[in-house]
């Protein structure tokens, strides 16, 4: 089988596996929990899209992913689609606030994720600390642990995290590109005392930044350092960013292609390298 279909198998797969006849909105891999002699354990988050019977769900799912070559021929023959999988288990429902739009985790912590809806604000969430929620009509959101603001409209999809530090960076209709510091939490509750168990806790970002004329549609952090990042926006836009430097753009890419920018990756294995493309 061609490694270009690899993707859609997975995700047909984990539908026959856990049962759900829902729309996928967003699945993303996770950080890999354990490894064995002939398998090795990870984590998967997918999000439904629902006809409004049932409240959206962020739902954990434990992958037992068997290396290549390890098993007999005769049981790859024996294999039925239409079982359920014992190597795919669904650990946890999480009822979200709306539908989620774009899901990353935390590099330095993996059972910290960030989910992306249609709001203003992105949300984190301790999926371990987090109740296993039956997903049924009238149900309740479930509480996420902190909530991050400072953007002045809908942020649905571009969103970031920052591979030695816990950053978040997110982009949305304001046009503008959005950074914090999950510490800053702590701090935070420093300053102001206890809160009400019935508050969100907030975290005030730490710089909002200023240079795109329409929605940014993705972000990216530069792999080698913690301050500098990049987004890509409907304006075909690619902008260059230094946290060091203010608010205003470092470098600016007019028209890096001729319709709107979708998505962004910084390679790497050099980060002199940058990759748009766009979604049409």
């Amino acid at each position: 089988m061609e490694n270009a279909n690899c993707a859609v198998v997975y995700f047909c797969y984990l539908i026959y596996a856990l049962e759900i006849n829902l729309i996928f909105l967003h699945l993303r891999w996770g950080q890999q929990l354990e490894q064995a002699t002939q398998k090795y354990r990870q984590r998967c988050y997918i999000s439904e899209q629902t006809d409004g019977s049932c409240p959206s769900t962020l739902i954990v799912v434990t992958c037992n992913v068997v290396k290549p070559r390890v098993a007999a021929a005769e049981r790859i023959a024996q294999f039925n689609e239409e079982e359920r999988s014992p190597f795919v288990k669904k650990w946890r429902t999480i009822i979200h606030p709306g539908e989620v739009n774009r899901i990353r985790e935390l590099p330095q912590n993996c059972k910290i994720v960030a989910t992306h809806t249609d709001g203003p604000d992105v949300l984190i969430w301790d999926v371990e600390n987090q109740h296993n929620r039956p997903s049924c009509s009238g149900a309740s959101p479930s509480r996420p642990d902190l909530a991050l603001t400072g953007h002045q409209d809908t942020a649905e999809f571009a969103l970031a995290m920052c591979t030695a530090e816990p950053f978040v960076l997110s982009g949305g209709k304001d046009k503008s590109v959005v950074l914090w510091s999950i510490h800053d939490h702590i701090s935070s509750l420093a300053d102001r005392g206890a809160v009400r168990s019935s508050d969100i806790p907030t975290v005030q970002a730490r710089g909002i930044f200023q240079g795109h004329r329409d929605t940014v549609e993705d972000v990216q952090f530069c792999p080698s350092s913690t301050q500098e990042f990049c987004s890509v926006g409907d304006d075909s836009c690619l902008i260059l960013w230094d946290a060091r430097t203010g608010s205003a753009p470092v470098v600016k890419v007019e028209k890096a292609h001729d319709a709107d920018l979708h998505c962004v990756d910084w390679n790497a294995n050099d980060v002199n390298l940058i990759l748009t493309w766009v979604c049409r």
